[in-house]
């Protein structure tokens, strides 16, 4: 994936707004951090307001659509940071790492320039309740093969939280798992354009005509009511951070 964001990337912006719940939650874990790198940052999403932040990002497209207002950013890869050890007070990754070509090295590396927390939002594998699966198995295979484990970053960065990242019904940042209460949402190819892993499965057609389908007749709705009361969902995303 190290060149695919130039072509995914278009539009990337407008899709990914930065969501302020989940934004707090990465913000509370970084404590009282004052110098924080972002790696793998994209657009920007979900930097934190009020600290000295460093971004680097591989992408050109995804750099180019960073507003003039977001953190100074170095074109770079996570694998090979260009900093000193200990150079911030923290360290951040968000959705990200499941991308890097040697996610142990750039988890290593993360370690080496950060003091205090690293913090992660990722994806834990074996949490395997997105209703979207029934439809794309394929989710399961792609994950299974592209997201660390959890335990992964224990070992490779120490001792870690993990805690569960639920997401509400009308997040904001258009990741996969954003839209599990606007199914219809998938439908849409400009949406799925800026949603990684539909760039990394073959034809999906069938699948999305089935679920098109199944939003006509109602079956969707029957069959996911339970998840129609909700306000906010636990689908896998997790939240990693250092002890130490």
């Amino acid at each position: 994936m190290r060149t695919s964001y130039d072509t995914i990337g278009v539009n990337y912006s407008d899709l990914r707004k930065p969501d302020a719940r989940i934004e707090m939650v990465i913000s509370k874990a970084l404590g009282t951090a004052k110098s924080v790198l972002n790696v793998g940052a994209g657009t920007g999403s979900c930097e934190p307001a009020g600290r000295s932040v460093t971004a680097i990002e591989p992408s050109i497209e995804m750099i180019c659509q960073r507003s003039a207002s977001a953190a100074p950013v170095i074109q770079g890869y996570a694998e090979d940071l260009p900093f000193d050890d200990n150079s911030f007070d923290a360290s951040m990754a968000v959705l990200t790492v499941h991308h890097w070509a040697d996610k142990q090295k750039g988890l290593k590396e993360m370690r080496r320039v950060t003091r205090g927390p690293v913090v992660i939002l990722t994806f834990d594998p074996l949490h395997q309740a997105f209703w979207l699966a029934d439809y794309l198995p394929e989710l399961v295979t792609l994950d299974e093969a592209q997201m660390p484990r959890m335990t992964d970053y224990g070992e490779w960065l120490g001792p870690v939280e993990i805690t569960p990242v639920p997401i509400p019904h009308d997040c904001t940042d258009g990741f996969l798992g954003a839209y599990w209460r606007r199914p219809a949402a998938y439908l849409d190819p400009k949406i799925r354009n800026a949603i990684s892993c539909f760039w990394a499965m073959d034809n999906v057609s069938a699948a999305l005509k089935k679920l098109a389908g199944d939003l006509d007749s109602g079956a969707w709705a029957r069959r996911y009511s339970e998840l129609l009361d909700l306000d906010e969902y636990d689908f896998g995303y997790r939240l990693v951070t250092t002890k130490c």
